[in-house]
């Protein structure tokens, strides 16, 4: 597997990365977390050292899975987990909270389940609008003088308030949707991260599974499947969004690749400092994007990518759903 620096000042990890959010929450059915270990863990026999969790994922018990699975081999991978919500008793996320005590409290309880004495990268899951981006850069400025932490970053944060909490503690790296169908950070918060030397992870780099070609109909995903309510896969906007997947079914099928692989080797062209997390529950899955990283598209294929990128319908998320960004 190859490897990129994520930014100036971020560790060196896997060119692909494995975001394990679905392993606990999100797609439908929930797997046996007995089911998911060997999978991390053959994972990492595969080459993928860069593994993306949080504490909202279950609640709790995604980090709990990554630390029982990695354990083993602790010191020769990166786990990212993040906070920024406040969870009640029942499992419920009922908002936005970052203040200097809960993101404490959140370290101390990360650290435990992921089994290990330090967090690589901390992110603040979403801005917290109530607590200034300067209070929570401090804190983590201080977890990181106290070892319990070696990175900060960010998530869905836009270029203001990387600004602003760059100049209290140096964000290490930037996590936020990145994919041919989501490119709107290309003129907003990007650059800024290229001038700071800001690594940037690509959550949903093959559009929470459209580009893969592999995405359930619009009539057959289920009701617990969060990407039912998505404005992307309602069935007009599928339909529409087709010709860019059958585009890169082309391109896959001249290469002996997959439309997948096609996908994830748009985001590495990119930029070197981007490191694309995709999720999966399964291990061919997982070596299927890590094929990604040694291909190579031409100037035309990637040319004819861009062209069809631009004509996606549809937004990513809800109104609702975009306002808890920070964008």
């Amino acid at each position: 597997m190859k490897t990129r620096k994520l930014g100036e000042r971020g560790p060196e990890v896997s060119a692909i990365g494995l975001g394990c959010m679905g392993m606990s929450f999100s797609y439908g059915d929930i797997p046996d977390p007995k089911d998911m270990i060997p999978v991390l863990r053959d994972a990492h026999d595969a080459g993928v050292t860069f593994f993306d969790t949080a504490e909202i994922y279950g609640p709790y018990s995604n980090e709990r899975l990554v630390g029982e699975a990695l354990a083993p081999v602790r010191n020769e991978v990166v786990i990212a987990t993040k906070f920024g919500f406040r969870i009640s008793n029942d499992g419920t996320v009922e908002g936005a909270s970052s203040d200097p005590k809960r993101i404490r409290e959140v370290c101390e309880n990360s650290l435990s389940r992921l089994r290990t004495d330090v967090i690589d990268i901390f992110y603040q899951h979403r801005v917290d609008p109530n607590v200034p981006i300067e209070d929570v850069a401090g804190t983590v400025r201080d977890l990181i003088a106290e070892g319990k932490v070696k990175h900060f970053g960010l998530s869905e944060a836009g270029a203001d308030t990387v600004r602003r909490a760059h100049a209290v503690q140096p964000v290490t790296v930037l996590q936020s949707e990145y994919s041919l169908w989501t490119r709107q950070h290309e003129q907003t918060v990007m650059p800024v991260c290229e001038e700071l030397g800001i690594g940037w992870a690509a959550y949903s780099p093959l559009g929470k599974g459209f580009l893969t070609g592999k995405a359930p109909k619009a009539d057959e995903i289920k009701d617990s499947d969060f990407r039912k309510s998505l404005p992307r896969y309602q069935p007009e906007a599928m339909a529409h969004n087709q010709a860019l997947v059958d585009l890169l079914t082309g391109i896959a099928a001249d290469h002996e690749a997959t439309p997948a692989q096609v996908a994830l080797a748009w985001i590495l062209d990119r930029k070197p400092w981007i490191v694309p997390i995709p999720g999966t529950t399964k291990l061919s899955r997982v070596k299927e994007n890590n094929g990604a990283a040694n291909l190579v598209l031409s100037t035309d294929e990637l040319g004819s990518i861009n062209a069809a990128a631009a004509k996606v319908e549809g937004t990513r998320y809800t109104e609702a759903l975009e306002a808890t960004t920070g964008l």
